[in-house]
């Protein structure tokens, strides 16, 4: 009998191998306007729900991007609003009449000369993740015929930002959860994490266009800001959790967190599967190195300068702060001038200097952020 058996030549292989979320998207769009050429834009928006923001993500169009470094609250876009009603994907097929929307990023969208769009809320078990975008530079290009293959291609694109995002969600709830199991707990928890992170988001937002960050990078500065204190599920209490300050040789366990940190990460990050997330190594930097000095006086490497991994260097004047204006067991809130002023000696010294000055040149939204995320006495 003939073997009739063929090798086939799979154009969707690259989703399931290592690489960053966005190179997969834009190899992915370029597979699309195989099917459906007019497809001039696709992008990724993700919503915070603790403080109801959409945050832009990722896109595929090069250059020719509209929105980036962006961030808008839902309840200020009342048409993304009406979508969730529904659940279902809206479709504009001339945006031409929306040129007249005061909305920021409506007007940036007009003006780049978009003229369809469609639209699909992400999902992940019921929970609202985020939009997908798709636009056309031409009118009238969402029939019945293209939207079966837009449908199809956006689930698809959907399902792989939601199973990035949940996987890191996952993680991060892992390690809180055996930090509880354990009873090894930090003082520096709960409403810490969620305003360090923030603080984390607010510097590298500030510092976007100066250090040429994207939102993808941003992004993931913000989702692993919290396990930058991973390795101290292995300090023992009696340092960890002591009310008074720690003499060299409790220093020197207390300082090997930073190592600790890294060997957890590479266990989770096997034990997890996410080999080939394209951005662990932002989770390892952080984790290692944001006790590393500008001036090389740090630990556990004592490297300098840009030779620490820029997102160590936000996290450490973040976490710092934090720090400085949280009431501990063994010392009393600093007030935010305080807290500031000591960041501003600190600068260029054992932090970054333009870290600190976009957080300082943000006091509004620091301010904005220690409002809705005050500490719970109970933690």
């Amino acid at each position: 009998m003939e073997n009739r058996e063929t090798l086939h030549q799979d154009s969707l292989r690259f989703l399931s191998e290592k690489g960053s979320l966005k190179d997969k998207l834009v190899k992915a769009h370029q597979r699309i306007q195989q099917d459906l050429p007019f497809i001039a834009r696709i992008a990724i928006t993700l919503y915070d729900p603790k403080t109801r923001v959409l945050k832009t993500f990722l896109h595929s169009s090069g250059g020719d991007n509209p929105i980036s470094n962006y961030q808008a609250l839902l309840d200020n876009a009342p048409s993304l609003k009406e979508i969730l009603k529904t659940g279902q994907p809206r479709v504009i097929n001339d945006m031409r009449n929306l040129n007249t929307d005061p909305k920021e990023h409506n007007k940036k969208l007009s003006d780049q000369g978009y003229a369809a769009s469609y639209t699909l809320p992400m999902y992940n078990q019921g929970e609202f993740q985020g939009f997908l975008f798709m636009n056309s530079y031409q009118a009238d290009v969402f029939d019945s015929l293209s939207l079966e293959k837009v449908d199809l291609y956006a689930h698809l694109l959907a399902m792989m930002v939601v199973n990035h995002v949940s996987s890191v969600n996952t993680l991060t709830a892992a390690v809180k959860t055996t930090g509880n199991i354990t009873h090894l707990r930090d003082p520096e928890t709960g409403s810490h994490l969620d305003r360090m992170s923030r603080y984390s988001l607010l510097i590298a937002r500030a510092l976007a266009s100066a250090h040429h960050l994207d939102d993808e990078y941003i992004q993931h500065i913000f989702m692993f800001a919290p396990l930058h204190d991973i390795g101290k599920i292995a300090i023992p209490d009696d340092i960890l959790l002591k009310p008074a300050k720690l003499d060299e040789d409790e220093m020197k366990i207390m300082r090997t967190h930073t190592t600790r940190g890294q060997e957890i990460i590479d266990d989770l990050v096997t034990n997890f599967g996410l080999n080939q997330h394209g951005h662990v190594d932002i989770l390892r930097n952080i984790a290692l190195y944001h006790h590393e000095a500008v001036n090389g006086t740090g630990y556990p490497c004592g490297k300098s300068g840009d030779d620490i991994p820029f997102e160590a260097r936000i996290v450490a004047v973040a976490d710092i702060f934090d720090a400085l204006t949280s009431e501990r067991p063994y010392k009393k809130a600093w007030s935010n001038d305080e807290a500031l002023e000591w960041l501003a000696k600190l600068a260029g010294q054992t932090l970054d200097n333009d870290c600190v000055q976009a957080l300082i040149s943000h006091r509004g939204e620091v301010e904005q952020i220690q409002q809705e995320f005050k500490s719970n006495p109970l933690e």
